[in-house]
């Protein structure tokens, strides 16, 4: 029997996500539109050794739900069992990630700096950018060091909708 990864298509109102689940673990809640999806569905695959198929499963209908909840204000943390798909270094980049609070933001430097080596910023980015369970592990909540919204999976507009969902106290000039 193949291993297999269940898959589904979820419109949030900042954009369509993928969601999958391997072995009752979510693995994937990415944007379908995403300049490097081969890339990162090639990545879970291989890592996993099993294919996309499109189901549904419990994991992905909890996370639907929750995401829902996250997008009407009635939820700020979620609660879900994660699969990440990655090196060492970017599993512990997205375990940080985690650790930001809702309606909080950092920069990669400050990320890097929690990490233990301020002169990783690069790699953070990197690892940041390569995260395929947006919303969930909340690489939206990085930000540059001078304020500014920089690079998202999801792009610019998402993470703004993003953040100011979260953190309605945001200055109006840091989205202009």
């Amino acid at each position: 029997m193949k291993n297999s990864i269940s898959v589904q298509e979820y419109q949030s109102p900042a954009g369509v996500l993928m969601i999958g689940s391997y072995q009752n673990k979510l693995c994937l809640c990415d944007w379908k539109y995403r300049k490097q999806r081969g890339m990162i569905d090639q990545r879970i695959q291989n890592f996993f050794q099993a294919e996309f198929e499109e189901n549904s499963s419990e994991v992905i209908s909890q996370t639907i739900l929750q995401l829902r909840q996250y997008f009407n204000d009635e939820r700020d943390k979620f609660h879900l069992s994660i699969a990440f798909a990655g090196t060492q270094f970017q599993q512990k980049v997205w375990r940080q990630l985690l650790q930001i609070p809702f309606g909080s933001t950092e920069t990669y430097r400050s990320l890097s700096r929690k990490l233990g080596d301020e002169k990783a910023v690069r790699a953070v980015a990197s690892a940041n950018g390569a995260n395929a369970i947006s919303i969930i592990v909340p690489c939206h909540r990085i930000i540059g060091s001078n304020g500014d919204l920089v690079g998202y999976a999801g792009g610019l507009q998402a993470k703004r909708k993003l953040l100011e969902l979260e953190a309605k106290s945001f200055q109006q000039n840091l989205f202009d």
